[in-house]
């Protein structure tokens, strides 16, 4: 169930909240569950069973490895928890990668075609940094099966992140506080968030569509680049957005997960600004346990290649995502070993250029099918194509709108605008009201869309 369909924002999400809020406060976790199982089994109801059983793996693992914690059996527990969690991953995700791979060297192994379940590497990564954190005493095991099953089946945040830690939410599984204000809030982020996924990432998917449909050009592929690149981010900060307001309106506080990535100036800029969760996660459980960078350079160039190795393979079984995660790898080794100090005090425009390049490539190989065909859309930016034709010209121009809106919404100003509105004396007395007919404006302007039946994917589904 897609948060941008009719049947999330109409029926699911209303019945959710009225029975969340009408529930006595010792319920609420409870009626949340609930929900969540509700949630994941519309779309997969088998599935339901394997998460329920990664979450007695969690809760389990959870309890023995604080028990026997600094003992030597404690760290038995922990590689078992990891085991565990890590297996339904490896089976459902990336079995048939290796099974293919395989057969390309010989073997001749059949392969398993198994559906991936909805958000698996999210809850995964919940769960293993739950029993980690219980290992290094960073956090105390839940003894409440209902209070950690709702903080792993949390349905706003189940199949696209963040990325939320045991932690942040640990306080606020024991009790938490609602108010009108918060779920006003909640709701003003989630709609922002639906506009977002619904109103450009939709329409730039549209774009890229018809850009890959027509003859191939050079202006086209370079339409096709920034169009992809936009989509892409707005389709997952959309969702992130929607995860987030959703949170709040339910008396959580998640993570955010992007922070204006296309104004970084550097790789490793844009890597604290994209998909931040992800990005902190892997460095609190992987690259800082390697020794992160207080080993030799060799060792280090090596955690941040091993980092970057399962950066790509996280989001996908297939070579490309291997490629795409490696490839910026070796430019944040670049960055550090080579040019990072040159690129500092370059000037700004120069930067932008350098980070805005390297990103159009990145997503070119992160959205391809193949190796081969990342090679293909990286050389169409560069050559062996008429520069334009009527096919690529006629789609850019009618869309044009469309992608001058998106660019101005990839930066800090349009929130810079309004924070300054807000501060004036007529901004102060205005601001509630425009608020709220702007998030009745995107609301029912994206329920028209979506009535409409229009081109409503989800990117972040595969992962």
């Amino acid at each position: 169930m897609l948060f941008s369909s009719i049947t999330f924002l109409y029926f699911f999400l209303p019945v959710v909240l009225l029975l969340y809020f009408l529930a006595p406060r010792r319920l609420k976790n409870t009626v949340l569950l609930l929900a969540s199982l509700v949630f994941y089994a519309y779309g997969e109801p088998r599935l339901v069973v394997l998460m329920l059983a990664s979450v007695l793996s969690g809760y389990v693992h959870g309890l023995l490895i604080e028990r026997f914690r600094g003992k030597r059996l404690g760290r038995v527990f922990l590689v078992s928890s990891i085991c565990f969690s890590l297996a339904p991953l490896l089976v459902f995700k990336y079995a048939d990668f290796f099974l293919t791979n395989l057969n390309a060297l010989g073997a001749s192994l059949p392969l398993l075609k198994l559906a991936l379940p909805i958000g698996i590497s999210f809850y995964t990564f919940q769960i293993l940094s739950y029993t980690v954190d219980v290992a290094r005493g960073t956090t105390k095991a839940q003894r409440n099966i209902i209070d950690l099953a709702t903080y792993i089946a949390l349905f706003p945040q189940l199949i696209a992140g963040p990325i939320v830690r045991y932690t942040d939410v640990e306080a606020a599984l024991r009790t938490r506080t609602h108010s009108t204000e918060a779920v006003g809030d909640g709701a003003l982020r989630f709609s922002i968030g639906l506009g977002k996924k619904v109103l450009l990432a939709n329409l730039l998917g549209e774009l890229c569509a018809a850009l890959k449909a027509a003859e191939p050009s050079v202006l086209g592929s370079w339409g096709y680049a920034v169009s992809l690149c936009l989509q892409i981010y707005f389709d997952f900060s959309g969702y992130s957005d929607m995860a987030i307001g959703l949170g709040t309106m339910l008396g959580f506080r998640f993570p955010e997960n992007f922070n204006y990535p296309f104004i970084a100036k550097s790789a490793t800029e844009f890597w604290r600004r994209w998909h931040m969760t992800l990005g902190s996660w892997f460095r609190d459980y992987v690259y800082i346990p390697l020794g992160g960078s207080r080993v030799g350079a060799w060792k280090h160039v090596r955690n941040i290649l091993i980092v970057w190795c399962l950066t790509g393979f996280w989001h996908g079984a297939s070579w490309n995502f291997i490629a795409w995660g490696l490839f910026f790898g070796v430019l944040l080794i670049a960055e550090k070993l080579f040019f990072g100090r040159w690129l500092e005090r370059a000037p700004r425009a120069l930067q932008h250029v350098y980070l805005l390049l390297a990103a159009l490539i990145s997503f070119l190989i992160f959205d391809a099918a193949t190796l081969a065909d990342a090679g293909k859309a990286i050389a169409g930016l560069f050559g062996g194509a008429p520069f334009t034709n009527a096919q690529g010209l006629y789609s850019l121009s009618s869309y044009f709108v469309v992608l001058v809106l998106a660019a101005f919404g990839a930066t800090p100003l349009p929130k810079m605008l309004f924070t300054r509105f807000a501060a004036t004396p007529v901004g102060e007395k205005l601001t509630p009201i425009l608020s709220l007919l702007f998030m009745a404006a995107l609301l029912l302007v994206s329920t028209a869309y979506l009535v409409d039946g229009s081109f409503n994917p989800f990117l972040y589904f595969r992962f």
